[in-house]
């Protein structure tokens, strides 16, 4: 029998979860260097014995902050890889880097505009796998033609660039989706699947 999580446990949790979103949030308007643990504490309305309580350092906030993203990106790679024919594979490492894109696009505009961020990001575990799995994913039903490397490449980061900006967050995340998935398409020569 698993014991129920304890008021204090959850109230631990509920604010870890608030201090992340916080982090996040003030990393993005002021970007990482420009964004101390009392800024965080401030905006919160908590101590910064209190942030301690959860983390020691902004790094291992971004670490944090990260993760779920990080964890994500390694599931759509395993899902891709799993695909039987080099063209399901890129077909469903693209439908999975344009959701991921949509669902952590505060993320990516801070990872692509805030230098101090990307040296975190090469720390993190299995990093390069995680970079440059997907290019191999995508080029892979392309069969080494000039260019695979580059199209899968500009496709990736192309459609992480657009999610991100500003201009698009008026769209809501279906129309955004079939727009992103439409480019990533006709950059990576794959065809609309047929629909049941």
């Amino acid at each position: 029998m698993t014991a129920s999580p304890t008021r204090e446990t959850v109230a631990a949790e509920g604010t870890r979860a608030r201090l992340l979103d916080t982090a996040l949030a003030l990393f993005c308007h002021r970007g990482f260097a420009g964004t101390s643990l009392q800024m965080i504490a401030d905006q919160l309305g908590i101590t910064k014995a209190a942030v301690y309580h959860h983390f020691k350092t902004r790094d291992e906030i971004l670490a944090s902050v990260i993760r779920p993203a990080v964890e994500d990106m390694a599931a759509v790679i395993a899902d891709a890889s799993a695909q039987r024919t080099p063209t399901a594979r890129a077909e469903r490492m693209l439908v999975g880097w344009v959701d991921l894109a949509i669902r952590h696009r505060s993320l990516i505009a801070l990872l692509q505009v805030d230098p101090g961020v990307k040296p975190l990001l090469k720390d993190q575990e299995n990093a390069s796998i995680l970079l440059e799995q997907p290019c191999d994913l995508l080029a892979g039903h392309l069969h080494g033609t000039v260019g695979a490397g580059i199209s899968a490449q500009v496709a990736l980061f192309g459609i992480a660039a657009a999610a991100a900006k500003s201009e698009v967050r008026d769209l809501d995340d279906d129309e955004l989706r079939e727009i992103l998935l439409d480019v990533g398409r006709r950059i990576l020569g794959l065809r609309r699947p047929r629909t049941a």
